[in-house]
């Protein structure tokens, strides 16, 4: 039986660390690397980010819009990239954010979801605002596979306030709905369920509660202002579940190997300092 992803992340972040790293080939990276915004650049950084971070930190996670932006070719890359990941040891999260119905949300299910993929991954983000149950093609999927699931719950962003924290008819937040929807899934499960919210570390209060018996990806460290010690304001009791993503502000050290590995060393251990109090 295929271990559950929710075991194996629990496992990943005991031995290296509750980080994740998001390979964000954006233009503006690319040439402070000195990479062309181009194929080849992209090709360049991601394999650099994967030899420098694959085979130490938890997680990474690759945005597949930029590797789209690209065409087929960038999606050849992005497959390369998640293989190359994965065989390092590391646990790939595709940040995708899809969200659909029916045989079309199978579809997504399946791209990321099933082995027989070449863009077979670790975990998806999932986009829940078509209404939580038309998520359930990818849920089944990944249970079946020993995959996992960050459906968008707090996003970091400032406009997902009006989405996420209206109410519905019976008072419980749309957040907070998606989050018990999550816990559900999660019911029995141990050391830790697969099926997690993705909650921005830069709320000023989370509002909700947060015991999901699930991971909680955290973006938003870094450049966009939160700092590995407001992980215990945000999250309280739940900062053990907590997967702090960072992105530029390890990334910037590229195109250095050593750069990168001391970027995330830095980040491994500010995190495992707040968990540790």
């Amino acid at each position: 039986m295929t271990t559950p992803f929710g075991a194996r992340l629990h496992q990943a972040m005991a031995e290296r660390g509750q980080l994740c790293v998001g390979i964000d080939p954006h233009a503006a990276l690319l040439s402070a690397w000195g990479l062309g915004d181009d194929l080849a650049g992209l090709e360049a950084f991601s394999r650099t980010v994967v030899e420098a971070l694959a085979d130490r930190v938890a997680v990474l996670k690759p945005q597949a819009a930029f590797f789209e932006r690209f065409g087929s070719k960038g999606v050849a890359v992005l497959e390369a990239t998640v293989a190359e990941a994965r065989a390092a040891g590391a646990l790939v999260v595709m940040d995708a954010k899809r969200g659909d119905i029916g045989s079309t949300m199978a579809a997504y299910a399946e791209a990321f979801l099933s082995p027989g993929s070449p863009l077979f991954s670790d975990a998806l983000t999932v986009s829940p605002y078509l209404g939580f149950g038309s998520l359930q093609p990818a849920l089944d999927l990944a249970r079946e596979h020993g995959c996992g699931i960050f459906a968008l719950a707090l996003t970091s962003n400032p406009e997902g306030f009006e989405v996420q924290r209206a109410s519905t008819a019976d008072g419980v937040t749309v957040a907070q709905q998606v989050l018990n929807r999550l816990a559900a899934e999660n019911a029995g499960a141990e050391p830790l369920g697969s099926f997690g919210a993705v909650v921005g570390a830069t709320l000023a209060d989370a509002g909700a509660d947060l015991a999901i018996n699930g991971p909680l990806l955290a973006p938003g460290i870094g450049a966009q202002g939160a700092t590995m010690a407001d992980l215990p304001r945000v999250f309280g009791a739940a900062v053990p579940a907590v997967v702090p993503s960072v992105s530029r502000d390890v990334l910037k050290h590229g195109p250095s190997v050593t750069g990168l590995r001391e970027a995330a060393q830095r980040f491994v251990d500010d995190v495992r300092a707040v968990t540790l109090d």
